[in-house]
C-alpha cells in the first residue's frame, strides 16, 4: 500500500498520541521520518510502545533490517540537504557540484544526519562528507548511507513524538 507523499492527517501528539492514533495517521506521520514502507509498517505495527526508548529501539531495528531495495526506496524519498539561510553562494555552488558528483557515482542523493551540528558548520560538514565518501566503493557507501538514514529517522522520530509544549518526550537523538 502506497502512502501519499504530502498532506494528510495531522501528526499524533506525543508518545501517547503516537500509540493511540489510527494506523493510517501514524504511517503517514512516519513517512516524514523514513521513506521505506517496510520501515514504516514495522514501526507502526509494533505499537503501543511503553516509552520513547522502546520506540527508538524498534525504529533502529527496523532500519538495520532494510534490504537493498528498501534502502533504495528510502533514499529515493530523501531531498538534498539544505544549507541554512544566509549561506554564501559559493558554498551553494560547491555543494551543488559535489551533490551532482555523488549522485552520479552512487545513484542517489547524499544523506547525512546534522542533528548535532550548528547551522554555521553544516555547509563545511556536508561538503567534507561528500568529498570523503566519494572515494568509497558502492557497498561501503551503501552501508554508510543506511547508517545516516537510520540516524536521520531516529532524530525525526524523536521530534515527531514531542509533546504540544514543544519539549521533546526524549532527548535521545544520536
Amino acid at each position: 500500500m502506497a502512502l501519499p507523499a504530502q498532506h494528510g492527517p495531522p501528526a499524533p501528539d506525543g508518545l501517547e498520541g503516537f500509540n493511540s492514533a489510527p494506523a493510517d495517521v501514524v504511517r503517514h506521520a512516519l513517512l516524514a521520518c523514513c521513506h521505506s514502507l517496510r520501515w514504516i509498517h514495522r514501526v507502526a505495527e509494533h505499537r503501543p510502545y511503553p516509552d520513547v526508548d522502546s520506540l527508538l529501539a524498534a525504529a533502529d531495528e527496523a532500519a538495520y533490517d532494510l534490504s537493498p531495495a528498501d534502502l533504495a526506496e528510502a533514499l529515493a524519498g530523501e531531498n538534498l540537504t539544505q544549507l541554512p539561510d544566509g549561506a554564501h553562494s559559493a558554498a551553494h555552488t560547491a555543494l551543488s557540484a559535489a551533490h551532482a558528483a555523488y549522485e552520479s557515482r552512487f545513484g542517489h542523493v547524499f544523506v547525512i544526519c546534522l542533528d548535532d551540528v550548528s547551522p554555521a558548520e553544516s555547509a563545511d560538514l556536508i561538503l567534507a562528507g561528500i568529498r570523503s565518501r566519494l572515494a568509497n566503493d558502492p557497498e561501503e557507501e551503501r552501508l554508510l548511507a543506511a547508517e545516516e538514514l537510520r540516524r536521520l529517522a531516529r532524530g525525526r522520530l524523536t521530534r515527531l513524538v514531542r509533546d504540544r509544549s514543544g519539549r521533546p518526550v526524549a532527548e535521545h537523538c544520536q
